[in-house]
């Protein structure tokens, strides 16, 4: 929903100040004349508003739009003492208290001279309560032993050209590189000859086991280390055996290469951007091997947002949404899976082995 202000004259608040007296004797002031703006326009668009959801799609955001002749900066004001500075006029905010709310927000448009004037919308905001929400699905690995055959499927091989990215790993089942204990899944990638290659590993899917569309997905994760592993939490459409890559769309939660080892990528292919795709976000997570954190996307019909334990670091929102920029309205299943090496990076001559730890997975629809 788009709310929108107009504004040919707003309330002006003129602070003047008393100048030296021999400067007013003289025709002369020490303050230049105030510059006030004019003509504010203010949009709010509530994301994911529709006639099924009016209040928004349960996310919290919003996108604010302000513009003001002779303005060079606006502020906006947010409640809770949330303050965000813009000097183009568009902002995007995320509110988190859960519920139904009514929500203002101000705007103020500065001038050159500092002087200004502002406006306020109010609307009312849908925030759902993922935090106390109860998964619709999860995979907790609460088991001991191989992992559970109803959801996973182990695939094995190389693949077609080392899984399409020049990779050195030969995936297997063996309870050397896949298992499930003390609650946690753990992929092991080792260095070992095996039919005819030099490392092994594991990749498991739930293609034809546990497929979805739209919802927030956690999956909290502890990663391995070394220069050459490249883990990752992913998934692909369902119809992928009909269309192929990329048309059925990617969606990779977090990938880490062992080369840049604080770096997270969230990344989305798509047959407008796929292989190295620009579409995708990036953060620091400095103990990535050492603790486990959450990682997260949140997917409805209008965007997929990429988190850090909570924290927001990519949305992606094309617009206009076509079949180039946006397979994502149809269901998709999970790989969890760790590679080592590719096209473009080289493998440790000194690794040895390295494993990835994953606590959960849950799915709130």
């Amino acid at each position: 929903m788009k709310y929108t202000i107009t504004t040919a004259f707003i309330l002006l608040i003129l602070i003047s100040c008393s100048s030296d007296s021999s400067n007013v004797e003289n025709g002369e002031s020490n303050n230049p004349e105030p510059i006030f703006p004019s003509d504010l326009n203010f949009d709010i668009t509530i994301v994911g508003e529709s006639s099924d959801f009016p209040n928004g799609d349960g996310s919290g955001d919003i996108i604010c739009f302000a513009s003001a002749a002779d303005a060079i900066n606006y502020e906006f004001r947010f409640g809770s003492g949330y303050v965000i500075e813009s000097q183009n006029g568009q902002v995007q905010f995320s509110y988190s208290e859960p519920g139904l709310q009514s929500r203002t927000v101000y705007v103020y448009a500065y001038s050159v001279t500092g002087d200004y004037i502002s406006t306020s919308i109010s609307f009312d905001l849908y925030v759902d309560d993922q935090g106390q929400s109860t998964a619709t699905w999860s995979e907790e690995f609460n088991y001991t032993g191989s992992i559970n055959g109803n959801i996973w499927t182990a695939e094995i091989g190389n693949g077609n050209n080392g899984w399409g990215n020049g990779e050195s790993q030969f995936y297997t089942a063996d309870s050397e590189n896949v298992r499930v204990e003390d609650g946690v899944l753990k992929i092991t990638a080792k260095r070992e000859n095996f039919a005819g290659y030099n490392f092994t590993s594991s990749r498991i899917i739930s293609y034809n086991k546990y497929e979805f569309k739209y919802g927030r997905v956690d999956i909290r994760a502890k990663l391995p280390a070394g220069v050459g592993t490249w883990p990752a939490l992913w998934m692909l459409g369902a119809n992928y055996s009909e269309v192929g890559w990329p048309e059925c769309g990617e969606i990779d939660i977090m990938e880490h290469w062992g080369h840049d080892p604080t770096v997270i990528a969230g990344s989305i292919h798509t047959p407008m951007s796929h292989g190295d795709t620009w579409t995708d976000g990036h953060t620091i997570v400095n103990d990535y091997d050492q603790e486990f954190h959450i990682y997260s996307i949140d997917w409805n019909q209008n965007r997929i947002q990429f988190f850090v334990d909570d924290v927001l670091y990519y949305t992606y929102n094309p617009s206009p949404k076509n079949d180039e920029n946006w397979p994502f309205d149809q269901d998709a299943f999970f790989i969890i899976n760790v590679a080592m090496g590719g096209h473009w990076f080289d493998i440790d001559p000194n690794f040895v082995e390295s494993t990835m730890e994953v606590d959960y997975i849950r799915v709130y629809q």
